[in-house]
């Protein structure tokens, strides 16, 4: 098990303002009072990261590094100083594999050059930019606080710094966006020279300002057939700028992948450090506590902030293999469905006749999702897994 690649996730939980389609465990600094302090709130952070690779050490499974995340939220709030400081920890804790890649996300408005400057210092050689969109009124209607050509001058300006790989997110799909505004976000996102771009259609989460708005009649969702379109828009637009998918809903130039995230696709181990946080070792997964103030508090105590914990069955382990690797372009292959997948021998030829994987990488024994495929990866998925015999499935 030792052997297995080993990542860390960095859950940085503030944000400046919260956006009107936003569930994530995230905090304003009116929401959190005086409970907890951005201020300080890294040395919680790094008191976890010592009790994790105190936990690995006893187990016997610490080992370097080989990619660390900061997400959120907005890690870059509290600053690029004590980012560096938490990153400095793991460094010390458990050592940092050569060549080791290191993200953080940013918002356009939340970093500058000086930022930029010490970040790339401190050791990061990646910084994924939530841009969303280039149109205002988009911007708008997301909450989002940074101007149109906030987001490239950023992206421009790490290039500028040093830093290996920039990466971009797009949203589509927003009420009110056409398709003339998503060609112009997709301009702005080829003209910044990034390397990596995300894109991800909309969701309306329940509960959140967006959707009480959609709720009221204010705003109104595509059609899935609009949505469909615009994914393909995408596509087409970044392929032909030499950045290839690797996952259905993410692009990049040759090297320019994001090793973090494909290590999740990929089920390796990664260690959760802030609250909320998700861990998965050997197919054992388990989270922090949510709330800031109660994960700091546990720690401040000198205990674990972990409120819950599963263990994976061997159906379970398998059908998330196949649900995440189907999502990449290396696919699965066939023969880790086993030798009861498919039992009347149809779905997969099925699959092919319709178009939704490729008949060339099938050949060769692996499942990769088409174009088409890609647009509806959530149904062929569920028919791969339906698939499977009765002993077979969780």
């Amino acid at each position: 098990m030792s052997a297995r690649p080993l990542s860390i996730y960095v859950h940085v939980p503030f944000c400046a303002s919260r956006c009107g389609y936003c569930d994530f465990n995230t905090y304003t600094a009116t929401e959190l009072g005086d409970a907890v302090s951005r201020d300080t709130f890294h040395r919680v952070l790094i008191e976890e990261v010592r009790m994790a690779a105190t936990d690995l050490r006893a187990q016997g499974r610490a080992r370097e590094v080989q990619t660390v995340f900061f997400g959120g939220g907005t890690p870059t709030l509290i600053g690029p100083s004590a980012l560096g400081e938490v990153l400095q920890s793991i460094r010390d804790e458990l050592g940092l594999a050569p060549g080791a890649e290191v993200t953080t996300e940013a918002n356009p408005d939340s970093i500058d050059q000086a930022g930029l400057d010490a970040l790339l210092a401190a050791g990061f050689t990646r910084i994924s930019l939530g841009m969303q969109s280039s149109a205002s009124h988009v911007l708008r209607i997301l909450d989002r606080t940074h101007t149109p050509g906030r987001s490239v001058a950023m992206a421009r300006a790490a290039r500028r710094a040093g830093f290996a790989h920039v990466s971009l997110d797009l949203i589509y799909g927003t009420p009110g966006e056409s398709d003339a505004d998503l060609r112009g976000s997709l301009d702005a996102v080829l003209d910044s020279g990034v390397d990596h771009v995300s894109a991800y259609a909309l969701i309306v989460e329940d509960g959140t300002p967006l959707a009480r708005r959609i709720a009221r009649g204010e705003l109104s969702m595509p059609d899935d057939d609009i949505a469909a379109s615009r994914y393909e828009l995408i596509d087409d637009a970044l392929v032909a700028a030499g950045l290839d998918w690797y996952e259905v809903s993410n692009w990049a130039k040759p090297a320019g992948q994001c090793r973090h995230n494909i290590a999740y696709w990929r089920s390796d181990d990664w260690w959760g450090i802030g609250p909320g946080a998700h861990s998965h070792l050997g197919g054992v997964r388990w989270w922090n506590a949510k709330h800031p103030r109660t994960y700091a508090d546990a720690l401040s105590a000198g205990q674990s902030p972990r409120s819950g914990i599963e263990h994976l069955t061997e159906a379970e382990r398998r059908t998330e293999r196949v649900m995440l690797a189907m999502r990449m372009r290396s696919g699965l292959p066939v023969a880790e469905l086993g030798d009861g997948h498919d039992r009347d021998g149809t779905v997969i030829d099925r699959l092919r006749g319709r178009g939704l994987v490729d008949a060339s990488a099938l050949d060769d024994g692996r499942l990769v999702l088409t174009r088409p495929g890609r647009l509806l990866a959530d149904a062929v998925i569920r028919e791969i897994l339906d698939a499977a015999s009765p002993d077979q499935q969780g």
